[in-house]
């Protein structure tokens, strides 16, 4: 199944708020990506939808098994991404901000090359 940019943008800020915070809300999300409530909202019912995320009764998001798989391998792609590009002498910032832009295009066979000369690179 395709999934598209957006929502890959959601389940990855999902994961990072889940590591900073260890509960989620909608209102964390629409604070951390700059987006309004409603549109958090809408956003959540498609993923919910789609069996990317579920919420409970207090209105607390998880990522399904699913959702988890999606939103590991993209913060993966950026972090390594990131991480390289940097080491490449990128400022930070901007090799944050490509990193992001890169993630969503980019096929698992060359993020698997950049990776293994990547990690080579970076001695891990």
């Amino acid at each position: 199944m395709q999934i598209h940019e957006s929502a890959e943008n959601y389940l990855e800020t999902i994961l990072v708020l889940r590591k900073e915070k260890g509960a989620v809300r909608s209102i964390d999300i629409a604070n951390e990506m700059g987006f309004s409530k409603p549109s958090v909202s809408v956003a959540m019912k498609n993923l919910r939808e789609n069996g990317y995320i579920e919420t409970d009764g207090d209105g607390f998001i998880t990522l399904t098994d699913s959702g988890l798989t999606i939103a590991e391998k993209i913060f993966e792609r950026h972090t390594l991404l990131t991480n390289w590009l940097v080491a490449l002498g990128v400022p930070e910032e901007t090799a944050d901000c490509d990193a992001c832009r890169i993630e969503h295009v980019i096929s698992a066979e060359s993020f698997e090359a950049i990776k293994k000369h990547a990690l080579e690179y970076l001695g891990e």
